[in-house]
Order: structure tokens, then sequence, then C-alpha cells
């Protein structure tokens, strides 16, 4: 609650935190378009593989003519101008930096940056949310060990997500469910970019006129979007994933308490303790009534009648018993937050979320048949969609992560709707994102071995 004081004592001071951003699209877009606006912050530096994109993000967000004009990061920081450029990792080295945000959206990227940052000893803010599925638990652990802060974005709905797990934590209350809402039908796991803008109903002239990205539009609607950030979760919180991959339950905002609780006390859970992805629509094709699907929110249970009596005497929506309740959240502003993160990481060390155990992992499936010789197009595409399992589980089975699972040749048969093994594909070992997930594999497989004979 103290975050906008501290910024404005480094703006009394004259020493706005300056941050390196990676990555000018969307995300970095809406983030540069409110940090114009937040004193006590100054983006000094913009890296992005075309320089030009990241000049027009500064032009379309209101920055003023000749923002991005400096000639070296040290010019930025004296004249309080932003240095554009192409090389990421000679940024990151660049002295005068306090924060980095990686932005880009692209796995080997992501780890690469981490890693960078960590050399560096700069604190980084993934809004890779790509990158923390694949291998966010041994991002995590490296950053510790360089003494550096690695942490969630917020805005996007993973860290929202953990802020409302760690208030309800920290209030004593046991959390039941924890996840977001978003639009979804069995039939959208087939989804591909030559049909997606059908299931979104935009027309071909929306399409044409508008900055559509149809694969990255597909990995939200095919479901993938949804298991990459809910690994998240699981991995910041200890909440476990659903035994099978997410369910998707139609359930608005009101019915929360008494969908998303056990089976055991009248739900659907396998368990108390899950992430789990509510839709807006009924499997008919109907909207749900006061639907989630741009929400977050967190169920939460007392074991103390006077706690519940509370809940009735203040209003609470709750189910049945008069135990379980939740708080949601209709809407999240994406990059228009993340100034959050960048505070609470620069000005007070803590993250807004980050991975702290292996618990959840996305696992690519197959949206269709594949036969030796056709390539896997990741996230989004015409092969493969991702499916949130139990790490434990992924990892005993063998399956292939759907981080890595780009321009990857499939070497045998795999049925519609089976999940993809690493003896299924020719994988690259000798690749820097491969191997480092082969490592982080390999480091929790030991750990878990030394837990269950321990």
């Amino acid at each position: 609650m103290n975050l906008h004081a501290l910024l404005m004592k480094r703006n009394k001071e004259k020493s706005p935190l300056m941050v390196g951003l990676i990555g000018a699209g969307k995300f970095g877009s809406m983030y540069l378009a409110q940090a114009k606006e937040t004193r006590g912050i100054h983006v000094a530096a913009i890296a992005d593989l075309a320089p030009a994109r990241a000049a027009d993000a500064l032009k379309r967000t209101g920055w003023p003519d000749g923002q991005g004009t400096a000639v070296s990061l040290p010019d930025a920081l004296a004249k309080g101008a932003t240095f554009i450029t192409d090389d990421a990792p000679a940024m990151i080295a660049s002295p005068g930096l306090d924060v980095i945000i990686d932005a880009t959206g692209s796995p080997s990227a992501g780890i690469a940056h981490v890693l960078a940052c960590c050399r560096q000893r700069k604190p980084i803010i993934m809004v890779n949310v790509e990158a923390d599925a694949l291998a966010g638990p041994l991002l995590a652990r490296r950053a510790q060990e360089a003494g550096i802060v690695y942490s969630l974005a917020y805005g996007d709905q993973p860290a929202l997500i953990c802020e409302l797990v760690d208030w309800s934590r920290a209030c004593g209350f046991r959390v039941v469910a924890a996840g977001k809402g978003t639009k979804y039908l069995p039939v959208y796991h087939q989804s591909t970019p030559d049909t997606v803008w059908q299931h979104y109903g935009f027309t071909e002239e929306q399409v044409a006129q508008g900055d559509f990205n149809a694969k990255m539009f597909n990995s939200f609607l095919d479901g993938t979007k949804s298991a990459i950030e809910m690994a998240a979760v699981a991995n910041a919180t200890g909440l476990v994933p659903p035994k099978d991959g997410l369910r998707f339950p139609p359930c608005g905002a009101d019915d929360l308490p008494r969908i998303l609780k056990p089976r055991a006390a009248g739900g659907l859970l396998d368990e108390a303790g899950q992430v789990e992805v509510v839709s807006s629509l009924e499997r008919d094709g109907r909207p749900v009534y006061r639907d989630l699907r741009w929400g977050v929110y967190v169920v939460f249970t007392t074991e103390n009648p006077y706690s519940a009596r509370c809940f009735r005497e203040y209003g609470v929506v709750t189910d049945d018993s008069g135990r379980y309740t939740s708080l949601y959240r209709p809407a999240h502003l994406i990059g228009l937050e993340l100034g959050i993160s960048v505070a609470s990481v620069a000005l007070r060390g803590e993250p807004t979320g980050s991975a702290r155990d292996f618990t959840g992992d996305v696992v690519a499936t197959a949206k269709k048949d594949l036969l030796p010789g056709d390539m896997l197009d990741g996230e989004g595409g015409s092969t493969v969609y991702g499916t949130l399992l139990p790490a434990r589980r992924s990892i005993a089975a063998g399956y292939f992560p759907i981080g890595l699972a780009h321009q990857v040749k499939v070497i045998k048969p795999i049925d519609a709707g089976e999940r993809v093994k690493w003896g299924d594909v020719a994988y690259d070992s000798h690749d820097e994102t491969v191997a480092f997930r082969m490592e982080m594999e390999a480091l929790f497989k030991r750990e878990w071995s030394i837990e269950t004979t321990s």
C-alpha cells in the first residue's frame, strides 16, 4: 500500500527508477503508456529486434518527440531520454538500470535474458509467462542464487491470482481453488490459425483492418495460454493442477464457491487446493450469467463457525454450507498495471509472484493425427495445444513440453488427442533452451527421488 509513497520519494530525490524494457509489442506498449504518467519511474532503454517498432511504440503511447533518439544508454540516463537498441544482452549488461522487463513471449529469449540478469545482478520481471511455464522453477532458483528478484508481471492474470491466494492465506483462510476465466468450448482444442477468427466472430474485413496475430489469438482460444498461465500459478503458490488437465467448467461469479470445491463437499474438484479455469460459455454455447471471462478469482473456506457466521452477517456469497466463499476481480489491465511489479521489485525487493517449486507442467497434445515428417508448430498453431498436468506425472511419463514444440519434427505416429513424448520427436539436445529444460527435469527428478526414499 506504500508503493506510491516510495515512488514519490524517488521522484522528490530526482532519482527515478531506471527501467530496461525488452519487447515493444502490445504488453510493452501498454506499460509504456502508463510509465509515462508515473513519477519516480523512467524507461531508460528499450530493446527490440525491430528498433523501429520500439520508436513507434513510444510515439503511439504519447511520449514526446525525440524520446527514443538517445545515442547510448549513458546519454539516455543523462538526458532523461530513451535509448533504443536491438541488442538485449548488451542492454542488460549496461550499468545504470535498476530493473529489466522481459515482454518478448519467447521461451528461449526469456531463459537467456534471465540468465544474463543473473550474471549482471539485475532483477527481472517476466511478462514472458511462456518461459516461466517452461523453466520458471529453475530460473527462479538461479535468480535466488544470484541474489536477484525474479518476478511474474502484475497486470497479467497469474500475478493477480497469486495476490489473491496470498491475501487469503495471510488472512488465515484455506485456499480451495484459484484461477481465471476464459471463453472455452471443447471444440476449441482443435482450433487452428485458419479457423480461429470464426470462433471469435471476427469478419475478414475486421481482420484485414486490425493488427491481429492469428497464432497468438488461437493460443488463447485452444486452451494453451490458460494451461501456461495456470502452470505459472501452480508453481508460484503450490496449488496443484487437476490430475488430467484443466476442465474449464462453466461458472459465473456467484457460483464459484458452489462449483469450485472438492467433490466430497459437492463440487467438481479432485481435491482442495487446485488451480482451475472457468468458462464464460455453457457447453451448448450459451453465455454464462455474470461470467469471469476477463477476471481472476480465489475460493477459500473457514472451519471456524464464528467466521462462517460473519460471512452471513456481511452478505458474503457462499455455498449452501456457509463455509466456502470467494473473492474475484472481474477484469485485468495487463500492461497498464505492470508498474506495480516495477515498484515492488525495485523498491521493496519483493516479487509479485515467483516460482517456488515445480508443481505444474504444460505438455504438447496433438490436435490431429501426426505422422513422421510432420513439423510441430508450437503454441497457437495447427498441430498441438498445451495441456496442464501435475509436473511429477508429466516428467514420469516423459511428456514433451509445449514450450519446446516449435519447428520440431515428428518421428513416430501420434494420434489426435495423444500427448506428445520426448521420444516422439527429433529434438536437439545441444540447443541451449532444450538443455536448460532437460537440466531442470533432471534436477527435480533427483529431488523427488530423495523425497520418496527418505
